[in-house]
């Protein structure tokens, strides 16, 4: 399920998990690197000394994935140049679904601000220069850091101030994000970037908004609390502190996870098994599937494995590499490709 995130994460015991800009820019290359490698968009971000705070929008790789190789990696290089050890982060990062007609734009004004609440910078005018926020980047005023060194379209289309906002190859899904935010606000580029630092700018005057710190209805009808006391008890709907939006969007985001649940813990098929279902399927020996043969035969079959594996089943990308014979991080790869060939075994 396609779905918008508000997350972000700490440092432990409130610390700084960004010392200078050649961490900021670590992080920002590597979290750059894994959504394109994932297909996951940004629409906001902002990195203050002590947290960050992304708007992501989750694709067919799990939320979970991506969080950890990114705040993992980045831990492991940030300690490696620091000469420090122990955890970098506070627990686990907190994340928050969204309802995307009623909180989208309001979610990217909002962590766009961070710096400006945080008093790292004075004013909106410092914010359209701002390097370690995503807004700057929606301005045309900072190269976009969340597009990859190494662009997957090498033919990129240039544009002016008065360019459309239709539909075009993009060099990246870093630069299509930009432009599905932006089209929300103007025709072209020079209009929509007019129309978007306006929005913003109101929204310094409604400084920390409570309601995006309740849950469920409490947020829908404004964070008063009172409001929610005086409902009518037969109108009261669904809340919950893990999702941003209406009762009804509640109640089916619940729902949903629930199914997600219930799959999750339901007995799984040994990987062994699984092996053997597609070495019969594709009439294969399964002791050469496993053997680290690259003849196309074989590599189909092993993405085909880690597709069962990990997204109909359930198991751990570390326990399908160990049987597979691959590489932890060409699991997730595999997974992709098998899901494209499920055709052959299904």
């Amino acid at each position: 399920m396609l779905k918008r995130i508000s997350l972000g994460a700490r440092g432990i015991e409130r610390r700084l998990i960004f010392v200078d800009d050649q961490d900021r820019k670590d992080f920002l290359a590597r979290f750059a690197q894994i959504l394109e490698e994932t297909q996951t968009q940004c629409y906001s971000w902002t990195l203050i000394p002590n947290h960050f705070h992304l708007l992501v929008r989750t694709g067919q790789t799990p939320l979970s994935v991506v969080m950890r190789r990114l705040m993992t990696g980045y831990a492991v290089s940030c300690n490696h140049r620091h000469r420090r050890v122990g955890h970098l982060f506070q627990n686990r990062y907190k994340s928050v679904v969204c309802e995307e007609n009623t909180y989208l734009l309001e979610l990217i004004r909002y962590i766009h601000l961070n710096p400006l609440r945080a008093r790292l910078i004075s004013d909106i005018n410092a914010l359209d220069v701002y390097p370690w926020a995503g807004h700057s980047t929606l301005m045309g005023n900072c190269k976009n850091p969340l597009i990859p060194v190494q662009p997957t379209t090498q033919n990129p289309t240039r544009k002016t101030q008065n360019s459309p906002l239709a539909p075009c190859p993009a060099v990246s899904l870093a630069e299509k994000t930009v432009d599905d935010v932006l089209r929300r606000f103007g025709e072209t580029i020079e209009e929509a970037r007019i129309n978007y630092r306006n929005f913003v700018e109101k929204g310094i005057a409604l400084g920390r908004r409570p309601e995006l710190q309740g849950g469920g209805l409490i947020r829908s009808i404004g964070g008063r609390k009172t409001a929610f006391i005086e409902l009518k008890r037969g109108n009261v709907e669904k809340s919950d502190q893990r999702i941003l939006g209406s009762g009804n969007f509640v109640s089916m985001t619940l729902e949903q996870s629930d199914k997600i649940l219930e799959k999750k813990y339901l007995p799984k098929r040994p990987i062994e098994e699984l092996i053997e279902i597609v070495a019969e399927k594709l009439n294969l020996k399964p002791e050469l599937i496993c053997s680290g043969s690259r003849q196309k035969q074989y590599s189909d079959a092993r993405y085909l494995i880690s597709w069962l594996a990990v997204e109909k089943t359930g198991h751990a990308a570390a326990d399908v590499a160990r049987h597979l014979g691959i590489r932890h991080v060409n699991v997730l790869r595999s997974v992709a490709k098998g899901r494209i060939k499920k055709d052959m075994v299904e």
